[in-house]
C-alpha cells in the first residue's frame, strides 16, 4: 500500500509573477510594512507609487527600491491632504493597498478634529478609498491588525474625547474599526456588483519602527528592547508584507482576512485566518461606516 502525503508549499513573492504594467499604490511606504511591500512589488515589476507624508524620504526609499516608483504626497491626517492626492495621480490604477498605521503616545487631534489614531489609521483610509475608488481598477487591501480582538469600540464616543485614552487602546479600536468598515465593503461592492474587491490583513509582529513613538527616554528604552527583541524573533518586513502580497497572488474569496500561520499571530506565513466575533457584525459595520460617512464627508460610489 502506498500513503501519499500531501504537502502545500510555503508562499513566496515568486507567486505575484511579472507585475510588468501594474499600477499600485502603497501608503505609508517609507517605513516598516508598506516599504517592504513597496520593496516588493517592485521587484515584481508593478509600477509602485508610494503615497506618503514625507516626500523626501520617500524619494530616498524609491531611490533605495529601484524599479519603477513614484512618490506622491499624501497626509492621512490631513482630509485636505487626501482630496487632493487623486488629483495629483497621472492614470488610473489597479490597485490600492491602505497600508498606513500610526500609535500616538498621548491623545491628540488632526487638523480635522479627530482623534489622531483613528484619523490616521481608519477616516484618512476610509475618504481615500471613497474619493480614490472610481480610479481603482481591480482591488483594494486594507492592512488591519489582530489588535482588533482586544478592542471594544464606543459608538457614542469614537474619539474617545470622555472615555479613557490609552495608546495601546485607541489603537485596537482604531483597527477594529477598520476590520468592521472591511466587512461592509466588502458587502457593498458584492451588492453593487462591482469588478472590485477587497481583503484585509494581519502582518504579524513585524520588526519595524511603529512601535518607536516617543523620544522619551524612558519609553525610548522600552522601544529599544522591544526592537532588539523583535529583530531576532518577530517577521522581517517583506515577511510583514506577505499577508498583503498573498492577497494579489492567490485566488482567495472577496473579504478575507488573511494574517501569519504562527501560533498567536505573531510570525510565519500568510494564510487565511478568523476574525473577532465583534469583527463581524454587520449592524454594528453599517454604523461605523455611517460615522465615518458622516465625519469625511464621502461615501462610496457604487
Amino acid at each position: 500500500m502506498v500513503t501519499l502525503t500531501l504537502v502545500t508549499p510555503s508562499w513566496s513573492p515568486s507567486r505575484l509573477g511579472n507585475l510588468t504594467g501594474k499600477r499600485i499604490i502603497v501608503t505609508g511606504a517609507t517605513n516598516g510594512v508598506g516599504l517592504g511591500t513597496a520593496r516588493v512589488l517592485a521587484r515584481a515589476g508593478a509600477h509602485v507609487i508610494l503615497a506618503v507624508r514625507n516626500t523626501e524620504l520617500g524619494a530616498q526609499r524609491a531611490g533605495e527600491i529601484g524599479g519603477s516608483t513614484e512618490v506622491v504626497k499624501l497626509d492621512l491626517a490631513d482630509l485636505a491632504s487626501v482630496r487632493a492626492f487623486p488629483d495629483l495621480l497621472a492614470d488610473d490604477v489597479d490597485i490600492l493597498i491602505n497600508n498606513a498605521g500610526a500609535l500616538t503616545e498621548e491623545r491628540t487631534d488632526t487638523v480635522d478634529g479627530f482623534e489622531m489614531t483613528i484619523g490616521t489609521n481608519f477616516l484618512g483610509p476610509f475618504a481615500l478609498t471613497n474619493l480614490l475608488l472610481p480610479r481603482v481598477r481591480s482591488q483594494v487591501i486594507n492592512v488591519a491588525s489582530d489588535a482588533h480582538k482586544t478592542a471594544t469600540l464606543r459608538l457614542d464616543d469614537m474619539h474617545l474625547r470622555t472615555h479613557t485614552w490609552t495608546m495601546m487602546g485607541a489603537y485596537g479600536r482604531s483597527k477594529l474599526a477598520m476590520m468592521l468598515w472591511g466587512l461592509e465593503l466588502d458587502r457593498r461592492l458584492r451588492a453593487a456588483q462591482s469588478p472590485i474587491v477587497t481583503q484585509l490583513t494581519h502582518p504579524g509582529w513585524v520588526a519595524s519602527n511603529l512601535s518607536h513613538v516617543s523620544d522619551k527616554p524612558v519609553l525610548a528604552a522600552a522601544h529599544r528592547v522591544v526592537q532588539t527583541i523583535a529583530n531576532r524573533v518577530a517577521n522581517d518586513i517583506e515577511q510583514g508584507a506577505a499577508p498583503t502580497l498573498f492577497c494579489i497572488s492567490e485566488p482567495i474569496p472577496p473579504g478575507s482576512y488573511v494574517g501569519v500561520s504562527g501560533k498567536f499571530g505573531l510570525r510565519g506565513g500568510p494564510v487565511l485566518i478568523g476574525r473577532s466575533p465583534s469583527a463581524c457584525d454587520y449592524d454594528t459595520a453599517a454604523k461605523v461606516v455611517a460615522f465615518a460617512e458622516a465625519e469625511t464627508g464621502t461615501s462610496l460610489p457604487v
